[in-house]
């Protein structure tokens, strides 16, 4: 049986998620990209909660552009709620290109992970 983008997808992100794991201290920072858009959560995986998002819907720019813009928003919404480490997740994407960017900016911006 032939699997498609996005089976291969959910098999590596299932893959990612069975090892790890975010508390109220190290929140998890879940990754969403989208033809469009780019989205980053911090999410409480003990309690189930979301504590902070961001998302590109509101970013000028080219897609990397916004992906920057992305990162420096989730890593300045996790300051003003005393957070400053986390996990990251790429949720099944290849940490290259707008997921590499969000990832840089938020790092350049005081998150540690």
């Amino acid at each position: 049986m032939i699997q498609s983008k996005k089976d291969s997808r959910r098999k590596v992100r299932y893959a990612i998620r069975k090892k790890i794991s975010g508390t109220s201290e190290k929140p998890r920072l879940a990754v969403y990209r989208s033809n469009k858009q780019i989205y980053a959560q911090l999410i409480d995986d003990v309690a189930g909660n979301t504590l902070a998002s961001a998302s590109s819907s509101e970013a000028k720019g080219n897609k990397t552009e916004q992906a920057i813009v992305v990162g420096k928003l989730i890593a300045e919404t996790a300051k003003k709620a005393g957070i400053d480490t986390v996990v990251f997740d790429r949720g099944g994407f290849l940490y290259h290109g707008r997921v590499k960017a969000l990832a840089e900016s938020a790092r350049e911006a005081g998150l540690k992970f």
